[in-house]
């Protein structure tokens, strides 16, 4: 049996319209600094999208998350915020933001199968 592991999740949230307080979840980052592990997954549902009346367009949210799941995955491409250790990246993910794409706050759990949680969470907190 697999040992369970301490881990961190936040979940990605897309504020349409900052004066108007609302937003709707669009995906989940996790992370366990013990397990050398983090992964970021989105759903941008166009008809979703549409419905909430933004001032940036689909394909320019739909491109930085696009941007936000390469750092998480540490490509190169994406600059030296990617090259950064796990940790690290991590905390750059989920910091405090003023712009349409937000994190919630961090929370904490432990599992034995760390893509079975994050399978879990994506389809309760994002799907």
């Amino acid at each position: 049996m697999q040992e369970d592991k301490l881990y961190h999740y936040a979940v990605i949230r897309l504020v349409p319209r900052m004066e108007r307080e609302e937003f709707f979840n669009v995906g989940l980052i996790l992370f366990s600094k013990e397990a050398k592990y983090i992964r970021l997954a989105y759903h941008l549902c166009p008809e979703k999208f549409r419905l909430m009346q933004s001032e940036a367009t689909y394909e320019e949210v739909h491109e930085n998350l696009e941007t936000l799941r390469q750092i998480a995955r540490g490509n190169r491409d994406c600059g030296p915020i990617a090259m950064m250790d796990i940790p690290e990246r991590f905390r750059w993910l989920t910091a405090t933001r003023s712009s349409i794409i937000q994190t919630s706050p961090t929370h904490p759990g432990k599992s034995s199968d760390l893509e079975k949680t994050f399978q879990r969470l994506f389809k309760e907190m994002v799907k």
